[in-house]
């Protein structure tokens, strides 16, 4: 499990009177633990990768901006991030609203996820759940369920310890305010692309590379 760095390194003094300075060093200071990271989000790519070749799928899932993410990564996921290959199967939880709020009627908020991960994952399938909190109920739920499953449970959160990297099977946690963690979970879900295109491209040499 991949956890936050130490705490990091005082602001330029700039930072006290220009808050876009400050949002920029922000990122600057939440990169290292990006670069730590990589081996985790390598790791990840491989064994998501070999999975999707195998016909499993990947179900993602966030409140929010980090709905937006998950979607985001599932969409590459479907299409393509900067390799032609096929389609593979991938879905954001939250983008079917009738099962959504369905299930938030008859269930509860927290239940929103779960039920979704009990119906769709099947064992050795990669349940991805971004959350800059780390505490966000529906996605312990959503571990859970994954677990229960025999999915690979993964977070993408805030800093840690939090209570969704401990109720999932591996963690990146990133240090930072929410739009700083936001913004780094971007870069690591085009870091997670990029490792999962790497590894199909190392099964299947003919892949090629596309350009944006």
């Amino acid at each position: 499990m991949s956890g936050p760095l130490a705490d990091p390194a005082p602001l330029d003094p700039r930072c006290a009177v220009d808050p876009l300075v400050q949002h920029v060093q922000c990122l600057a200071d939440a990169l290292p633990a990006l670069r730590t990271a990589a081996p985790t989000l390598e790791g990840w790519g491989s064994v998501l990768a070999a999975r999707l070749a195998e016909g499993g799928r990947l179900l993602a899932a966030g409140n929010g901006g980090s709905a937006a993410e998950a979607q985001h990564l599932t969409a590459e996921i479907v299409g393509r991030f900067d390799r032609e290959r096929e389609p593979f199967s991938a879905i954001a939880l939250h983008a079917d609203t009738s099962a959504l709020t369905a299930i938030g009627n008859d269930y509860g908020f927290e239940q929103v996820y779960a039920r979704q991960v009990d119906a769709h994952a099947r064992a050795g399938d990669v349940v991805l759940l971004l959350s800059t909190s780390g505490a966000s109920p529906n996605l312990v739920e959503a571990a859970a369920a994954a677990r229960r499953r025999d999915a690979h449970a993964w977070a993408l959160t805030g800093p840690g310890p939090n209570p969704l990297a401990q109720a999932c099977t591996d963690a990146v946690c990133l240090p930072g305010d929410t739009a700083t963690v936001q913004e780094g979970h971007l870069v690591a879900v085009h870091m997670l692309c990029r490792a999962v295109e790497a590894a199909l491209a190392r099964r299947a040499p003919a892949l090629r590379r596309v350009a944006s």
